[in-house]
């Protein structure tokens, strides 16, 4: 029978006994298929694990169920690197991306307590430490991930694409290794694959189905400098390390972004600063292990984050975290094409963006405040036409009240975003539109991607439960609006055609309501299954114009190890 462990902020489901392995290494790959009804081990006390629902915890603080210590996410439960004081929370602050047992990095993950066989706590355990010589000093470590989406919506893109009830099916494959050469060194490689099918579906393109390509491939090395952790990446990799809702890893389809150039960082106890230069990679589906790189498209810039000293409010202590960056983006193609009164400008646009991150926890309070300013230049494809200047800008807030300690765990705040918009009647002058064209995510704003950041403003209040520790609720009501009414409505790739000329202004300012909800299962340490749902009631002047109301279900089973 199962036991329950219980702490005062989290508790934790273990089924099993410790698995004592020593067999052949390729035995240990026989065990994967079994992973679906292995478990966890006895703990130590001093593991003090955390809720099942965080094992893979989302991007963004606060949208954890549960509060989650930098004890916690150092013991043999939590796989988080030595990152001092970003340790809290989800780790995310360190630059990697969030991290609990998994993450959405795997190369972010420490599994070196594994070497030691009395640290075993899951039948997976061995594949990820495999010592390579007899001091341990080279080993490997094996990670996977499997997903599989059932998506139905009743009016997609509002109803432009011509479907009705459409339904898709999609399948992502994930296999990743990395060789530890010492202390120093590691080479981290990762292979993707995915199909997608359905009826009445629409918009798969490469990033939906994939033979085989090789998603990354890098080397990293690591060595104490200055009293800080400081490491260079060289080669195909995936960046995490901004504002998720600005740039992530492209969860949507099956094939997720990576970059390919070279990333620097040092990360003293309190204080850490990054610098990249990269390019993206182009996905093809015909070619196997192609995909190679597209000049076109450019990231590159810089971060300072500090672990704010703790203050007090209403005699509360506060753990906060800054986040200052700078990041520059240079696209074309689609996504770069300017909004026009009828139609479109095709052209390559220079985005630089300045902004900030300011986090905060107590125990009966949370917030996450940021924003951005974007300078830079449209240049359009007709060489007649004189470049013209860009200014944009985005700010966000989450505030709200938590209650880790009781029986529900209850998050209960308010989310509010806005995202400029420009003026369509323009040939000339400035752009004002906001753009984040490299897959923000959008979990915590739109999980179909219907509707984008830009020219909106959002607001409305969110509630998250966790009844039991391997399951957590979570319900968005925002209400949008138009930030211009002199601009459109934008979805993942392009404005709605629907929203155009005379239309702009005749639809009115306000859009509509997108009430969301999301139920969340981790059925063992290896399997989460995640059920989404929602609608968009547009207003009556928005159907007017030719928009439509629509509903949506999503079903998403996970294996990972």
């Amino acid at each position: 029978m199962p036991s329950v462990s219980s702490s005062r902020h989290a508790r934790a489901y273990i089924i099993g006994d410790v698995p004592k392995w020593d067999g052949p290494v390729w035995a240990s790959i026989v065990m994967v298929a079994s992973a679906c009804f292995g478990g966890v081990g006895p703990l130590q006390a001093e593991d003090k694990p955390p809720p099942a629902v965080e094992v893979m915890p989302g991007a963004g603080v606060i949208g954890q169920p549960r509060r989650v210590t930098p004890e916690q996410n150092r013991s043999k439960k939590r796989h988080q690197g030595d990152w001092g004081a970003f340790n809290w929370g989800n780790g995310e602050f360190a630059g990697f991306g969030p991290v609990g047992v998994y993450g959405v990095a795997p190369w972010a993950e420490d599994w070196s307590s594994k070497k030691d066989l009395k640290n075993y706590t899951d039948f997976l355990d061995p594949l990820k430490a495999i010592r390579l010589n007899e001091s341990g000093s080279i080993w490997l470590t094996l990670s996977g991930e499997s997903r599989i989406r059932n998506w139905y919506e009743s009016s997609p893109m509002l109803g432009t694409v011509g479907k009705r009830h459409s339904g898709r099916f999609t399948v992502r494959n994930l296999l990743g290794a990395e060789l530890h050469l010492g202390t120093h060194w590691q080479i981290f490689g990762q292979l993707n694959n995915g199909e997608a099918a359905g009826w009445n579906y629409y918009g798969y393109n490469a990033t939906w189905r994939r033979r085989l390509g090789l998603q990354q491939l890098f080397v990293r090395y690591e060595q104490k400098l200055l009293g800080a952790k400081t490491g260079v990446m060289v080669g195909r990799q995936q960046f995490l390390d901004a504002p998720s809702w600005l740039i992530y890893a492209r969860e949507t389809p099956n094939v997720q972004l990576s970059w390919n150039g070279a990333r620097g960082y040092a990360m003293w106890e309190r204080v850490r600063v990054d610098v990249y230069n990269f390019v993206a990679t182009q996905v093809t589906r015909d070619t196997i292990m192609g995909g190679g790189f597209d000049d076109g498209t450019r990231l590159y810039g810089g971060d300072v984050t500090v672990a704010l000293p703790r203050f007090s409010i209403a005699g509360q202590q506060v753990h906060s975290f800054l986040d200052l960056f700078w990041m520059g983006f240079h696209y074309g193609g689609k996504l770069a094409a300017i909004a026009q009164l009828k139609g479109s400008e095709a052209g390559t646009q220079t985005r630089q963006n300045g902004g900030f991150r300011w986090y905060g926890s107590a125990p009966a309070f949370e917030y996450d405040v940021s924003g951005v300013y974007q300078a830079g230049r449209f240049h359009p494809s007709k060489s007649a036409i004189g470049s013209r200047p860009v200014s944009a800008w985005a700010v966000r807030g989450v505030a709200g009240w938590r209650h880790s300690s009781s029986s529900l765990h209850p998050f209960l705040g308010v989310q509010a975003e806005a995202y400029s918009g420009g003026d369509n009647r323009r040939a000339h002058g400035t752009e004002g539109t906001f753009s984040a064209p490299f897959s923000p995510r959008n979990a915590t704003f739109d999980l179909t991607r219907t509707i984008a950041r830009a020219n909106l403003i959002s607001a409305g209040p969110l509630m998250s439960i966790a009844p039991r520790p391997f399951m957590n609720i979570r319900i968005r009501v925002p209400y949008l609006w138009r930030e211009s009414v002199h601009d459109g409505l934008y979805n993942s790739s392009s404005p709605f055609s629907f929203l155009a000329g005379s239309r702009l202004r005749a639809a009115g300012r306000a859009v509509g309501l997108q009430p969301q909800g999301q139920v969340q299962f981790q059925l063992q340490q290896h399997v989460n299954w995640q059920l989404d749902g929602g609608a968009i009631f547009l207003t009556h002047r928005m159907r007017q114009a030719g928009g439509q109301n629509g509903t949506y279900m999503l079903s998403t089973l996970t294996f990972r190890f």
